[in-house]
């Protein structure tokens, strides 16, 4: 979100930091899924990329596996968890960073494609710890995609039907190394894998690229911390409400429920992420009903941390 002054101070959490159960969800009445997940029909030359349906009710587990409240239809996993049961199960892969405990790998087998500054020292997300991957240049993001695009081809045999490519709004922290177009770029190659793979694919963040999204190819969206900074319904309006928000504060998730909660999915998590129970979590209950029409909150539990 370059266009703010101050950037996000909660915006998704690293897969496997601790975890937060349950969510709190505003959605309309429509729930139901507009495709079966996979046709069982014969075999054709491609595979078939079924989006979500707009206004499924969505359950954030990045942070970990855990049975989905009561009512979801839909739930975005890491990409080294299996998928729910008869829901549409959305693979969260970090394209754009390394996850922390993966930044070894990185720098044994592909140091160049850290991003690096001018002294040769890697340019971090410092809110996660998290080393930029970079983009910019094409054979970069040729070998990057092979690498990347294998995550994804495991998504679509674990069984999911969408992923969701991280970070794409690397280049704001990148000082200048990166560009929109850079990861644009990229991001057209994840797509052009995920479509090969019979998977949908998700644009994460960064309202500066909804402009591209046909020329790159994203068939829905995940969007956080839109109720923070009214965005909201430009997601809506340009994924004919495919889209799956999630907010971090009670005081976001009300404004975003009141913006577009009749017709978009909204979840409240907390940072974390982590399945309901988890040690020193703090866990409260919402059952209202958001004026002007928003759906129905509830129908799970919902915390953060103190």
């Amino acid at each position: 979100m370059s266009q703010h002054a101050v950037r996000p101070f909660l915006r998704r959490g690293s897969t496997r930091a601790g975890l937060a159960g349950g969510v709190v969800v505003a959605a309309g009445a429509g729930l139901l899924l507009s495709h079966a997940f996979a046709s069982g029909s014969a075999a054709k030359a491609a595979p078939e990329v079924v989006p979500p349906s707009a206004n499924v009710t969505f359950d954030y587990q990045i942070g970990g596996a855990y049975t989905p409240p009561a009512g979801v239809g839909a739930v975005s996993r890491d990409r080294g968890d299996e998928p729910a049961d008869g829901l549409y199960n959305v693979c969260y892969v970090n394209a754009f960073q390394t996850q922390p405990d993966a930044l070894g790998w990185w720098e044994k087998n592909n140091p160049d494609l850290l991003l690096r500054d001018e002294d040769g020292d890697l340019v971090d997300d410092e809110a996660w710890g998290e080393a930029l991957l970079d983009t910019s240049t094409a054979d970069r993001r040729t070998r990057l995609a092979d690498i990347v695009g294998g995550w994804i081809d495991g998504c679509a045999k674990a069984g999911f039907q969408a992923v969701e490519p991280d970070n794409l709004d690397s280049f704001e922290r990148s000082d200048g190394l990166l560009t929109p177009e850079h990861n644009a770029a990229f991001a057209k190659l994840l797509a052009d894998r995920a479509h090969g793979a019979g998977l949908a694919i998700g644009q994460k963040n960064t309202t500066d690229l909804l402009e591209r999204r046909g020329r790159i190819g994203f068939d829905f969206a995940v969007a956080e911390e839109c109720g923070r900074y009214d965005e909201c319904a430009d997601y809506a309006s340009a994924y004919d409400d495919r889209v799956f928000v999630v907010e971090y504060t009670d005081r976001d998730f009300t404004k975003a429920c009141s913006s577009v909660g009749a017709k978009v999915s909204v979840v409240r998590r907390d940072l974390d992420f982590g399945p309901a129970g988890a040690p020193g979590e703090v866990w409260s209950a919402s059952g209202r009903v958001v004026s002007g029409g928003a759906g129905l909150l509830g129908g799970g539990e919902g915390g953060r941390r103190r």
